[in-house]
């Protein structure tokens, strides 16, 4: 048995004396377009980038050598060494490497007044502090 419907009175003469399926490509049609119009409001997002690096170079030269030597003032050295070429890099901000180097400069005056395992316990708390390992 089949149902019949009247389409809705205010509907458009044309569109009402039009076969079913006429009618429903005319709807997609219609609903596509608006998604498609909709779709062109919104503006991509914007992509993240990185900032520019402070730095020039890209990676380390390879002439580096960490400074050699025992005691606090060689380790102190070698960490100042590791500071200036990641500064060089841009692999750390200008405020993180001042922190760091004031860090350095109170563990070599302990090192200078005969202090060497507070200079050398100085130096490790900054290593922890900012990330690096302990070991360099």
């Amino acid at each position: 048995m089949r149902v019949a419907f009247d389409l809705h009175p205010t509907l458009p003469e044309r569109i009402r004396k039009q076969p079913r399926l006429k009618r429903v490509r005319a709807v997609c049609f219609a609903a596509t377009a608006a998604c498609f119009a909709l779709a062109a409001c919104n503006p991509p997002a914007p992509e993240a980038s990185a900032p520019p690096a402070p730095g020039s170079l890209t990676a380390t030269p390879s002439n580096f050598e960490l400074p050699q030597g025992s005691g606090c003032s060689a380790e102190i050295a070698r960490y100042r060494a590791v500071q200036d070429n990641d500064l060089a890099m841009g692999h750390v901000a200008k405020s993180v490497y001042n922190a760091m180097k004031r860090e350095t400069e109170a563990a070599s005056a302990e090192c200078s007044a005969g202090r060497d395992a507070q200079a050398k316990a100085m130096v490790a708390a900054s290593k922890q502090r900012h990330g690096y390992p302990a070991d360099l």
